[in-house]
């Protein structure tokens, strides 16, 4: 990259060169920040390691944004708008089971959802884009963001002003998918992720001896109905063509086999993809609740917490994005289905007109999933990503 002539005049080829002279070095980051693996705001380590390599690229920076999260910011050669391209840092409380040699140092944790790799690749994008900062007619946040897996880290940062000083008008995120071979992209057009909601329930009755039940008021049988009763939510209750899911996720109750206990505690999600099926659901559960308080003679106490909501792509970040990479690659870009899964991305996303870009990191040969002990990404997303990236910011900021 010695010929700033071809910067200017063949940005394809100034990306996908100045990539593969860094490629190396970004897995090797990945790697070390895999072996390294730090739960939601514990990413000191992480976030140190982007603060190094931002000050060898000499990027300004931040630290402690939203307590564990990172912001680099690149100047443009020209004014213009501003555009934050966002990735997550924390790992997972997974034991892992790949056997690789840069597995987990840390007993029960580990980068099951590619979190290492979306760190590395911001960190390529950094270097590229600094390196065409003069083409830029705007200005870029580098965010590296804490606790996405808690769904809270991104309300951390904005907190804290990582949208603001300079304001950002636009962002962009991206998550890998093993879900799609290396190599391929791929978009969803509006809501792509959804609300995620949490709830806990205390089912309370009566304890007795197991062999006298009429002696008692039994939690965990009302418990049992209840969690039948929360399927009708979807099938009965929400529309046939707004995907949602109703799922328990944890029973907890009793301690040996002839007692009946006092309590049943229960943990679930709530997933939607619309505000009307957000509302139903949680109107639904609480009406359940009642009855069950009716019918079964307990008592109930809902705790239900509305989380992120859903992430909506804006179009016209969309459109541009995925031709800028269909420029950089050619016809690799698939039009995908939304997913139940959270992110809470999404709040960045309500506030500034957002997409979410879909980088495929299916291994050949092998039918990974996130947050699986054994994941196994194809590093070679980590480039093809960097490169993907680093297009749709020069032609956004063009």
């Amino acid at each position: 990259m010695s010929d700033p002539g071809r910067i200017v005049n063949d940005p394809q080829t100034a990306i996908s060169e100045e990539t593969r002279r860094i490629e190396p070095a970004l897995i090797e980051i990945r790697r070390d920040i895999h072996a390294n693996p730090e739960l939601g705001f514990e990413e000191v380590r992480t976030a140190g390691v982007v603060q190094r390599e931002l000050e060898k690229l000499g990027i300004a920076h931040r630290t402690g944004i939203g307590r564990t999260g990172v912001v680099g910011t690149i100047e443009g050669g020209r004014p213009g708008p501003v555009l934050a391209i966002r990735a997550d840092m924390d790992a997972l409380p997974i034991h892992e089971q790949t056997g690789l040699p840069f597995v987990s140092r840390i007993e029960g944790r580990m980068h099951a959802c590619g979190h290492d790799i979306h760190t590395s690749t911001l960190l390529g994008v950094a270097a590229v884009l600094q390196r065409l900062s003069p083409q830029l007619a705007g200005t870029v946040k580098l965010v590296f963001q804490p606790a996405e897996e808690l769904l809270t880290g991104a309300a951390a940062m904005i907190e804290d002003g990582v949208l603001e000083a300079p304001n950002v008008d636009m962002a962009l995120g991206f998550h890998n998918h093993p879900d799609m071979p290396v190599g391929r992209f791929g978009y969803v057009h509006g809501a792509c992720l959804a609300a995620s909601d949490r709830f806990d329930l205390y089912v309370s009755g009566k304890s007795g001896h197991a062999a006298h039940p009429d002696d008692a008021v039994d939690p965990i049988v009302a418990a049992a109905s209840l969690i039948t009763q929360l399927q009708t939510v979807v099938s009965r209750e929400v529309k046939p063509i707004h995907p949602a899911v109703v799922t328990v996720g944890a029973i907890h109750a009793g301690t040996v086999h002839n007692i009946i206990p006092d309590r049943v505690h229960l943990r679930g999600t709530v997933r939607t993809l619309h505000t009307q099926s957000r509302a139903i659901a949680e109107t639904a559960i609480r009406r359940l609740c009642a009855g069950l308080e009716q019918s079964m003679r307990v008592s109930c106490e809902l705790q239900y917490v509305q989380g992120v909501p859903p992430l909506f792509n804006d179009e016209g970040v969309l459109e541009r994005t995925v031709g800028s990479v269909r420029a950089q690659f050619g016809d690799v870009v698939d039009k995908g289905e939304p997913s139940l899964g959270g992110e809470d991305f999404a709040l960045f996303a309500n506030r500034v007109p957002a997409f979410q870009l879909r980088v495929g990191s299916g291994t050949p040969g092998r039918a990974d999933k996130l947050h699986n002990s054994g994941y196994q990404p194809d590093e070679s997303c980590i480039g093809l990503g960097v490169q993907a990236l680093s297009r749709a910011a020069l032609d956004l900021l063009s």
